[in-house]
């Protein structure tokens, strides 16, 4: 992996121990990963998180939903309210004997860091925590901001995300509590910390057709009717389209099949009925009912006798290039010397739960070269830069010593 050398913001710190010890950073997030934390489980993360927070003079709350931890946690009462989100729940680790390193070990070998979610994301919440710790004991500020802080959780991030971020996005705005800016740790960058980060996403729709046909004897065709056959040149249509170009921001919409079943594992029946899964990730140039509509008329126009089950599970959303995007891309410079790109790529993210109430939200955080593979890992000294980005971001953004020319 690449990593950048850790920077010093002006307060003078890399994460790393006062005392010029371990990296406080690398030990928080060590701690985490030894969690085995797998969807929907939070294995005591947050509790942990909450004791280091409620130090720094942060409120407090746990929401519960289901099987699902939520932890909301909120330092001063005057806005700008700038939030720090992120997940503490992991995807599971595969085949254990096929990791070099013990997926909860957090073992660091040639100042890389390995263990399931180093990079997705306990390396970006470990980063951000430390950074608030390191803003809020400050002595130069004497514990004041111009703004609040807030931490937002959750163990349902990599799992069906029904009763994690939703949830306390609810409960925040059921009581009138509004982010102004949020950070979500997620891991953005490609090659070297500082040179992406998102600044919206794709919407994700998902599908699964069902297509009838008639079982029969692969002897008998013409008593049978096979959905297999009479469905194949639908699906080579379906694939073949050019949903869009995308626009400035967004890359064009695809549309990509990841599952199909049919038959009864007997090689001389027909089957009865064939499945379809597949999923479109599609820019604002294609709204979803749009696509839906456009997907449908094809089934017509091909004679299927088929069902749909869609799955609208994202919408797409973009943070325009105002304060907070500035904030960051003006801190990565600084401490990196990269000229970020702001993009849209990759996957979903809780973000879609956040933006569309009217926060400015970004995704930054470490390198995702190995985010959900077997040994991934994170670079040490990346892990202390992402932490002095993050102090960074703060002091610009809501830090009273900061020049304010520079904040404007």
């Amino acid at each position: 992996m690449t990593a950048s050398n850790p920077p010093h913001d002006r307060r003078g710190g890399t994460g790393a121990a006062a005392d010029g010890g371990p990296s406080l950073t690398l030990a928080l997030a060590q701690e985490l990963i030894r969690r085995r934390s797998i969807t929907p489980e939070d294995a005591g993360c947050q509790a942990l998180i909450a004791e280091r927070l409620e130090r720094s003079g942060f409120r407090i709350e746990t929401m519960r939903h289901g099987k699902v931890d939520n932890l909301w946690a909120r330092r001063g009462d005057q806005g700008p309210l700038l939030v720090f989100a992120g997940h503490t729940d992991v995807v599971p680790t595969g085949d254990p004997a096929r990791w070099s390193h013990d997926p909860f070990g957090a073992e660091v070998v040639d100042g890389v860091l390995y263990g399931r979610g180093a990079a997705d994301m306990k390396g970006g919440v470990a980063a951000f925590i430390t950074a608030i710790e390191r803003v809020c004991a400050d002595p130069a500020r004497n514990g004041s901001l111009n703004g609040s802080l807030g931490v937002l959780l959750t163990s349902d991030e990599e799992g069906p995300a029904r009763d994690g971020t939703v949830r306390v996005i609810e409960a925040l705005q059921a009581r009138g509590e509004t982010i102004d800016y949020c950070v979500l740790g997620e891991p953005s960058s490609a090659r070297t910390l500082g040179d992406s980060m998102r600044i919206g996403r794709r919407g994700s729709l998902g599908a699964r057709l069902t297509v009838a046909g008639q079982q029969g004897h692969v002897a008998y065709p013409t008593l049978a009717d096979n959905p297999v056959h009479r469905a194949a040149p639908f699906l080579a249509e379906l694939t073949a389209i050019d949903w869009d170009s995308g626009d400035a921001h967004f890359p064009p919409t695809t549309l990509q099949v990841s599952n199909i079943a049919a038959g009864t594992g007997a090689t001389n029946v027909i089957p009865g009925e064939l499945i379809i899964d597949f999923n479109l990730r599609y820019s604002p140039a294609s709204p979803e009912p749009q696509l839906r509509q456009r997907i449908e008329a094809l089934v017509a126009a091909h004679g299927l006798d088929a069902r749909f089950q869609w799955v609208d599970s994202a919408r797409p959303f973009i943070t325009a290039d105002g304060t907070l995007v500035q904030a960051l891309r003006e801190t990565i410079a600084e401490l990196t010397g990269l000229s970020v790109d702001a993009n849209t790529g990759g996957g979903t993210s809780d973000g879609r739960f956040i933006a569309p109430t009217g926060a400015q939200l970004v995704e930054f955080g470490p390198i995702n070269a190995t985010i959900h593979s077997v040994d991934e890992c994170v670079d040490v000294a990346e892990l202390d830069s992402l932490s002095s980005i993050y102090a960074g971001l703060i002091e610009r953004l809501l830090d009273p010593c900061f020049p304010s020319s520079d904040r404007d």
